[in-house]
């Protein structure tokens, strides 16, 4: 994997030496919790245009709590979800989740990560889309993130090798900043796709991604990976904290704060780069992962 030059790029991300940076949390089911619902395809995009004073609140009750990075809520603006191909459809909906990331981190230290999901349900274990329309669907996004200014591109919950290919060839290629974050298969420790997470490593730490992520997984499973894997790369976690299923449409937290520091405990032997947390937490976990590396002696 390449070295980050901190000369040129915006996100100086953390060294193996030095303290991690902090991600936020979950966007989709925090709105869940202050009482909103999920679209089917579209998850929370729709909440950018309805209630766009909630977002920005959201973004800055993260960045109250401690978060080095915020993304935006842009899980579901790609052309697949929106199921358009009108353009100005998508730019629309790009503009106004970055507009409102970039207010709430005005005047902050913070870095805002372009989120840009699979092109499909996250889970689907078959990709129903042409390889054309999958090269489309993730260029045009990650196009229109890093054009409207997020320092770099968090491709989240990434679970299919042809997609994590075209993310890794697209952003190396135009040298745009990125990170690729894996959905690991709990049983095989194989993406969905089905390739093995050593070969799907190897292949990331070829490309300039900044960091290799795992997200949206649980502690458990987290756990064996660790087992597994030789961290001498840069790297980050941010973990299902969801109770029950991860395929439930409403999803409320299982895994508390106290709790969930355990994990990142147990997690900083192996020198992370970024901590954060996904589906079911909220702000109270980012300010537990903030006071807590506050706590520890980085050198």
């Amino acid at each position: 994997m390449s070295s980050i030059n901190t000369n040129n790029n915006p996100f100086r991300i953390a060294n193996m030496n030095s303290r991690p940076l902090v991600l936020d949390g979950a966007m989709g089911s925090f709105l869940q919790e202050k009482g909103f619902n999920p679209d089917d395809s579209l998850w929370m995009t729709k909440v950018n245009k309805s209630n766009p004073e909630i977002i920005l609140q959201i973004h800055r009750e993260y960045i109250d709590a401690g978060a080095d990075i915020i993304t935006t809520n842009t899980f579901r603006t790609n052309p697949s979800s929106l199921e358009t191909e009108d353009n100005s459809i998508c730019k629309s909906y790009v503009r106004q989740a970055v507009d409102l990331a970039q207010e709430a981190a005005s005047n902050e230290n913070v870095f805002i990560a372009g989120s840009n999901a699979p092109a499909e349900d996250c889970y689907q274990s078959f990709r129903t889309l042409s390889h054309k329309k999958l090269e489309m669907n993730h260029k045009y996004h990650i196009d229109l993130l890093i054009d409207r200014g997020v320092h770099f591109i968090l491709n989240e919950t990434q679970s299919h090798l042809d997609e994590i290919k075209i993310i890794c060839e697209h952003c190396t290629m135009n040298q745009i900043p990125f990170i690729i974050s894996l959905y690991v298969v709990e049983n095989s420790l194989t993406i969905l796709s089905g390739q093995s997470l050593e070969d799907v490593l190897q292949l990331i730490k070829d490309s300039s991604s900044l960091a290799i992520g795992f997200n949206c997984i649980s502690p458990f499973t987290f756990v064996r990976i660790r087992e597994h894997v030789d961290f001498k790369f840069n790297w980050g976690f941010y973990l299902n904290c969801g109770s029950g299923n991860h395929k439930d449409k409403i999803i409320t937290c299982g895994v508390s704060p106290n709790e969930y520091i355990e994990t990142v405990k147990e997690s900083l032997m192996y020198k992370p780069s970024i901590i954060g947390s996904c589906c079911g937490s909220n702000p109270k976990h980012t300010k537990k992962i903030k006071e807590f590396l506050d706590e520890q002696n980085f050198s």
